[in-house]
Parts: C-alpha cells; structure tokens; sequence
C-alpha cells in the first residue's frame, strides 16, 4: 500500500440524485417488506413518497470498493471491512441531492501477520444548502499490506454486554440474492458475487457486504427498540467477527445501557458464530421495563 498517496490524496465529491425508486430499493435489501401484512414496513418500501431508513446513508454517495484502484497500492482481494459507524444529523429526504466527501484519516500498521488498518471518513451534505445529513466513518483491515512500520493506536474497547437478560432480540432471514441485490447500490466488490473471487479471498462463497448487515441490524433495531420510526435510531457502530453468507438468518440480542444507549450482539444462527457487535444510540427514551 502507498501510504503517503493514501493520506494526501483529495478524493472528489460525489454528487447523488436519488428518488423514491432508490429509496425503497434501500428499504428492500434492508429486509423491510418481508411480512406483506404488517403496514409498519410497507410505508419504507411503497408509494411515490416512502420513509428513509438512517441505514440509507451508507449506500449514499459511496465511492464503491476504491481500495482496488491502482494508486492505492492495496492488496485489494484481501481488503475486508472491520468496523463501521454511523452518526445521523436529521433523516435523509426520500428524494434529492447530495454530496458525499470522502478522506483519509489515518493508517495503522499492525504486522504481517494483521495486516493494515485503514480509516476513512465520508460526510453526506444537501447539494443545494450543504446542510449535513449523515457522518460516516469506517476502518478496513488491508490483510495483505502490513509491515510498513509506523505508530500504532489501540483499539477501541468495546462494552461488554451486562450480566443481566437481554431487553430485546430479533431473527432477520436474509436471501440468497441478497447481495446480489445489494450491488445494485453500486458497490461492488466481487467477493460478494464471484464465487472464484471469493475463493481467492479465502471464503468458501461469496459473502454479503459488511454494510447491508449494518443496514439489517438497523433494522432490528428500529423494530424492536423504535417501534417501527427509523428516524429514533441515529447512531449504530458495528465491528465485525466473521462473515455473513447471504441466505443465513441473522440474530440481533439487544441490551439498553441507560436511556439512549444499547449494545447489541448479532449472531448467524446456522451456525452459531458473532458476525457482529458494537453499539447504538436513540433518539428516545426506552421503557424501564427493558431494565
């Protein structure tokens, strides 16, 4: 990896238009839609006017998988995501303009055996009046690009879940195409439709994209704790453990830390693995009752 042109390089802006089509499309491969009888989900995927999901804004303006563009030096194929977060200023419209800015912050050397870390930073802004909708910032683990020397920062720590019962917990199938469908936002990356690229990364299959899983646990998190109202949840960190395959279900255990704050742990039930956890914040007040 060429870590000064990574960490001086001007990224241009990106300009999204987007309407409802687009916005129920998120919706979709979000898992909104899945029980055809329950309203609270048809209003995020129907009708010339839909409801934005927060979850939305990692697909907004995304510059795709640049890490694979020459310049970067990177060992693309063994690039993975590692840790996500998203801080969401006022709900995305369900239709408009905007512009995303992507930079650098930061290269992290961890050894050989590690690999890189990677941490950007992308801001989602409104084309006509720069009001900031969304700040994104998310780290990649470059496996392949390790040992160039340099200072090292600690980890994050993330809390424990508390020794006490779980306030909520969520079951969310995925599809088989789920990242198929996923890749109509235009990011690709072939290991989650290739099968031989998969394979040349070290996965038995294609995988699904690290942020359709954020989107889906946005999703449980605004059914369980949100009653449905997508717009209560606007802020999710996720760190990532093992893969997902598209096709398996997704289980999210919820516990409320005081009134805003939640952790949260998602586990792939067929197989019983931590796929991810990390934290959320609320734009309300919980019931005591998940105490």
């Amino acid at each position: 990896m060429n870590v000064q042109a990574l960490l001086s390089h001007e990224f241009p802006p990106i300009e999204h238009v987007y309407t409802a089509r687009e916005t129920s499309l998120y919706a979709l491969t979000a898992g909104y839609g899945q029980d055809p009888m329950d309203e609270r989900q048809l209003r995020y995927v129907y009708g010339d006017c839909p409801r934005t999901t927060g979850g939305m804004a990692l697909v907004m303006a995304n510059p795709g998988f640049w890490q694979q563009q020459a310049w970067t030096e990177i060992d693309w194929v063994r690039c993975v995501l590692g840790e996500q977060r998203l801080l969401l200023h006022k709900p995305l419209p369900s239709s408009g303009r905007l512009i995303g800015q992507l930079r650098v912050t930061g290269v992290e050397d961890r050894g050989k055996s590690f690999g890189a870390l990677l941490h950007s930073e992308r801001t989602l802004r409104d084309a006509g009046t720069g009001v900031l909708y969304a700040t994104l910032s998310m780290t990649s683990i470059c496996r392949g690009d390790g040992g160039f020397g340099g200072k090292s920062v600690a980890s994050t720590r993330l809390l424990a879940p508390p020794n006490r019962p779980s306030a909520a917990q969520c079951e969310m199938p995925t599809l088989y195409q789920q990242a198929l469908l996923f890749d109509l936002h235009g990011i690709v990356n072939p290991i989650h439709s290739v099968p031989d690229a998969a394979r040349e990364a070290g996965y038995p299959r294609p995988i699904l994209h690290g942020i359709c899983t954020v989107g889906l646990v946005h999703h449980a998190l605004t059914r369980e704790l949100a009653a449905y109202d997508a717009d209560k949840v606007v802020g999710i960190t996720a760190r990532f453990r093992n893969p997902v395959y598209p096709g398996e279900t997704l289980v999210t255990t919820m516990w409320i830390m005081d009134d805003t704050e939640v952790i949260y742990e998602t586990h792939v039930k067929e197989r019983g693995v931590l796929a991810l956890q990390g934290s959320a914040t609320l734009a309300l007040k919980v019931g005591k009752e998940y105490f």
